[in-house]
């Protein structure tokens, strides 16, 4: 290590990022000249001597002000780390870092440390994409007192207020111990909020447990980023026939569609047959709000396969699902010259020999089926598109042979929940993403009353949706009672002819009641929030739940998207027996006020965005998430993904 006697440190501004090293040398006198009478450089440069008084505390301060990143071990430049009286930093205008060795408020000793840059522009380069990333997932648009903020160098605290002191407004935060922050404003983008699936540990301030987080959570991100880039370098390096163009059958299909499209399904098709009359596969996601149309748009990408001398695969993760897109493919079909055929261990063991075998020649065109078509003995002609519908639902083993099939195939992946904003923009470099957020033409936000239990409510409700020709789900979520509250319904409400299904129901019994209640032989279904996955009855536009206090606030949202799919005015009755607790109260109420269509966006910053993310990027992430939130952790991922693609 080499000893030296004094050092400029200079400030993370565009300024000087924009000055390559040996310009410092060069202007060195110039710039100290400029510090005594201009606050711009005295603001943001350090002039520090070996042997010197310089406040240690100050410095730190002084650093963070500076746009330093605090980090347990320095790296890179734009980097700081502290260990007692020893402060390690990377300036952005050297080609190493340094180490100051404190002994109170002496600066005892400054020596260069043998971390050092190869590429000075690309370390430059890299820096600049880290600064822009961090204003992007920064977001502090309606900040209220009391929301959680994530410090960049200091971990979780709560915001309290903006304030001025010596004419520099600041943004107060309280740590633990009562312990407060100031950060000065222009330095937001090292603060972001914090989203998670739990309340989160409020940081300590001056402890190092933050940076050890920080870097466990940056390394994990390090490596979803390598797996993300390891599949798309093998997408970018296969090759196949692009599809042919629209024809008659793409119309044909299209006109049978009863709804008018929406202008966000319309862009998606559009995205997508870009996608396959291009010569390299197709690998994107699609992710839309409950019942915005992204079947229809899979079947219309499917029917693209097929026309194109290829056979598509649907994947579902139930055998309720499986079958429902399988009736209603099929109905989309029937004056069409296409097979189409369903898989799953539901089949008669000699009916899925059979199927098997027709795939194995090509004589079926489309195979929807739950994770049945990932075993061994199922062997395509030529398939050529896959279709995923809620991958986060399939098993480690599954995710793995999807995982496999990505780099050769065309794969369309469907997610139920609204993908955030922060994740959009971290994975959009890397993946193909189609949003689809307005809702259908003609369709009217559900009614949603929050209610006592009463049972006057409930048999007025059910005669009623029954009077219009309607169906009706009522939602009691325990198994163990839930014969007892069809009782309850066929005294309350005789005549009306009711269906029972839940988790525990054998699969072939399950898909009865499912298919008895689609083809109207049943008018309220009494279920478990099995119903919140992926099922499309246009016919049932009334909802009762008996203990709405039992749902969390994105499985209310969900299952009463099932509801309201149709022109057809839909009702939602969330009813509560005892006193409602606050938290149950906040999450009713939020319910209530994200009526709207599409709100999905509204209400997901509470909850639903942070499942959405979880589904995304697979249930391992989110105790990553939780950690720093979701924002800083899709700050992560974005330069982690960035970094491996410049180097």
């Amino acid at each position: 290590m080499v000893n030296l006697q004094a050092i400029l440190i200079v400030g993370i501004t565009p300024y000087f990022l924009e000055k390559d090293n040996l310009w410092f040398e060069q202007n060195m006198k110039k710039i100290l000249e400029a510090r005594k009478t201009q606050s711009f450089f005295e603001d943001n440069t350090l002039y520090l001597k070996r042997g010197q008084n310089y406040n240690f505390s100050q410095f730190l301060r002084k650093l963070d002000e500076m746009g330093y990143e605090k980090v347990l071990q320095i790296s890179e430049p734009g980097e700081f780390s502290q260990r007692g009286g020893i402060i390690d930093v990377f300036p952005i205008n050297l080609n190493y870092a340094i180490r100051f060795d404190f002994l109170g408020n002496e600066i005892e000793n400054i020596e260069q440390l043998p971390v050092t840059i190869g590429n000075e522009k690309l370390a430059k380069e890299i820096l600049k994409k880290k600064l822009k990333s961090q204003k992007l997932f920064s977001d502090l648009k309606g900040l209220k007192i009391g929301d959680y903020l994530v410090h960049l160098d200091h971990g979780i605290g709560i915001y309290n207020q903006q304030l001025i002191i010596d004419n520099q407004k600041y943004y107060q935060l309280t740590y633990a111990a009562n312990d407060k922050l100031y950060v000065p404003v222009g330095l937001e983008r090292k603060l972001s909020r914090y989203i998670g699936f739990v309340e989160p540990k409020i940081s300590r301030l001056g402890s190092s447990l933050w940076q050890r987080v920080k870097r466990k959570v940056k390394e994990e991100a390090e490596k979803l980023a390598k797996e993300l880039l390891e599949i798309y370098a093998q997408r970018e390096v296969a090759t196949r026939p692009p599809y042919l163009p629209e024809d008659e059958l793409d119309l044909k299909l299209a006109s049978s569609f009863p709804y008018e499209e929406t202008p966000d399904q319309i862009k998606t098709i559009e995205d997508i047959k870009r996608d396959l009359e291009n010569n390299r596969p197709m690998d994107r996601l699609l992710c839309g709000d409950v019942g915005f149309g992204k079947t229809e748009v899979a079947l219309r990408t499917m029917i693209k396969a097929v026309k194109s001398g290829y056979q598509a695969a649907m994947i579902c993760p139930t055998t309720i699902l499986a079958n429902q897109h399988f009736q209603n493919f099929r109905e989309r079909l029937k004056n069409l010259p296409i097979k189409i055929a369903i898989l799953s261990r539901l089949q008669p063991k000699r009916e899925q020999k059979e199927i098997i075998e027709r795939l194995s020649r090509g004589d079926i065109d489309i195979a929807i089926g739950t994770h049945r078509l990932l075993s061994k003995d199922v062997k395509f002609k030529k398939l050529g598109l896959l279709v995923i519908d809620d991958e986060q639902r399939f098993g480690v083993r599954q995710k793995e042979k999807l995982k496999k099939m990505r780099s050769s195939l065309d794969v369309l992946s469907l997610s139920a929940t609204p993908i955030p904003r922060t994740l959009y923009l971290a994975l959009s470099s890397l993946k193909n993403i189609s949003l689809i957020q307005t809702p259908p033409v003609g369709r009217l936000p559900v009614k949603t009353f929050i209610l006592p239990f009463s049972e006057k409510i409930i048999k007025k409700v059910i005669e009623e949706e029954i009077k219009r020709g309607g169906q009706v789900y009522y939602l009691h979520n325990r198994v163990e009672t839930i014969e007892g509250a069809k009782f309850f319904l066929e005294k309350l409400v005789p005549k009306i002819k009711l269906g029972v299904v839940h988790g525990r129901l054998k699969e072939k019994e399950l898909v009865k009641v499912m298919t008895d209640f689609q083809n109207k032989k049943i008018d309220v279904l009494v279920a478990t929030t099995i119903i919140e996955n992926g099922l499309d009855f246009p016919n049932v536009n009334t909802l009762i739940v008996a203990d709405a206090t039992r749902l969390g606030l994105s499985q209310a949202y969900q299952i009463r998207g099932r509801i309201g799919r149709f022109h057809v005015q839909a009702f939602a009755y969330f009813l509560y027996s005892k006193r409602l607790s606050e938290k149950a109260n906040i999450r009713l109420k939020a319910l209530k006020e994200a009526e709207e269509l599409g709100s999905g966006y509204k209400i997901a910053l509470k909850d639903l965005e942070i499942r959405g993310a979880g589904n995304i990027l697979g249930k391992e992430q989110s105790g990553n998430i939780n950690q720093v939130g979701l924002n800083l952790y899709c700050q992560m991922l974005s330069e982690a993904i960035e970094k491996l693609k410049r180097t």
